[in-house]
C-alpha cells in the first residue's frame, strides 16, 4: 500500500479516544481484537482455516509460525488488504466488526500496521512526516510547539535515534534496522488502539530488538491498548514478554500458551510441537 498523509494506514482516530488512556481497561467480554473463525482466500487458495484470537485491553499477544503459514495474511487482512478474500468468519474492533471498512477507515477506527517492507518516499522528510502524521490523528495542537518537540524528542531517545534523522527523507537509503525503528517511532507517537507489528524484529541485533521492544512496551503496558507481534523468533518475545503465544502452522492456530512456549519452539522446533498437538498435549 502506499503511504497517502490523508488515507494512511498510519491515520488513527482523531479526539480524545485516540490512545489509551494509563490504567484504564476495557471488559475482557469487549475486547480490543476479536478474531472469530476467520476463513481466508487468494486466488482461489484458502490460506487462513478458521482461526480465533482475543486480545483483551492491555494486553500483547505474538503469532509465531514458520514461513507460508499464514502469519503475515493475517496482518494484511486485519488491515483491509484488497488482494485477499474472506470466505467466513469475522474481525472485530472493540466489539464492532471492521471487514466492510475501507483501509483508511480501519485506520482511523485505531489500527495501525508497520509493515515488513515499509516503502521509500523520496523527497519527504521524516520530521514533516511526522508532524502532519500526529495532527491529522491526534489534532492540531498535539503537533505544534513544545509539546511536540519535547514527546518527539523523548520518544526518538528511547529508540537510539539521533536528531539528524528528522531532516531525511522517509525510508529512503535506511537501513533494515533504521526502517524498523522508524516505524515504532509512529507507533510511539500515534498511540493506535491496535498494533499489529509484521516481523518488526527482523534485521535487527541484539540491542536493537531491545531498543524496538522497549517502545512496543511503553505503548501498551500500562494502557488499554493492544498488540499482535508476528515474528519467527523468541528473541523479541524475551523483552516484550506477551501475555499469550499463538502458533499458526498450515493455517490454523494449533495451540496457545504463556510466554514459556516461545521457548519450548526455540528449542525444540515446529515439528516437535505438531507431534505433541497431535498427542493432545496443552501448552497452557
Amino acid at each position: 500500500m502506499t503511504i497517502d498523509l490523508k488515507i494512511s494506514v498510519r491515520s488513527i482516530q482523531k479526539g480524545p479516544t485516540s490512545g489509551g488512556k494509563r490504567g484504564v481497561h476495557l471488559s475482557d467480554e469487549n475486547p480490543i481484537l476479536n478474531i472469530i473463525d476467520l476463513q481466508v482466500g487468494i486466488d482461489g487458495n484458502q490460506i487462513l482455516k478458521g482461526i480465533d484470537i482475543k486480545i483483551p485491553s492491555g494486553e500483547i499477544h505474538a503469532i509465531m509460525g514458520r514461513n507460508g503459514s499464514g502469519k503475515t495474511t493475517t496482518a494484511n487482512v486485519i488491515m483491509g488488504h484488497p488482494s485477499y478474500e474472506v470466505e467466513g468468519g469475522d474481525v472485530l474492533l472493540e466489539g464492532e466488526s471492521i471487514l466492510e471498512m475501507e483501509p483508511w477507515e480501519r485506520s482511523r477506527a485505531g489500527v495501525f500496521l508497520s509493515f515488513q517492507y515499509p516503502q521509500a518516499v523520496p523527497g519527504l522528510q521524516v520530521g514533516n512526516f511526522l508532524r502532519k502524521s500526529v495532527g491529522s490523528v491526534r489534532g492540531d495542537d498535539a503537533a505544534r510547539g513544545s509539546t511536540f518537540r519535547e514527546e518527539l524528542k523523548s520518544a526518538m531517545s528511547k529508540l537510539n535515534m539521533p536528531p539528524s534523522f528528522l531532516s531525511r527523507y522517509v525510508n529512503d537509503g535506511f537501513s533494515g534496522g533504521e526502517k524498523k525503528r522508524f516505524e515504532v517511532l509512529q507507533m510511539m507517537l500515534l498511540r493506535p488502539r491496535l498494533a499489529v507489528l509484521d516481523e518488526t524484529d527482523s534485521g535487527l541485533d541484539i540491542d536493537g530488538i531491545r531498543t524496538v521492544a522497549e517502545g512496543i512496551n511503553d505503548v501498551v503496558r500500562g494502557t488499554d491498548n493492544g498488540a499482535l507481534i508476528i515474528t519467527h523468533y523468541s528473541r523479541i518475545l524475551e523483552h516484550v514478554r506477551p501475555d499469550r503465544i499463538h502458533v499458526m502452522i498450515g493455517g490454523k492456530i494449533v495451540t496457545s500458551g504463556g510466554p514459556g512456549l516461545a521457548t519450548l519452539l526455540e528449542e525444540n522446533g515446529y515439528d516437535w510441537l505438531e507431534q505433541r498437538v497431535a498427542e493432545g498435549e496443552e501448552f497452557e
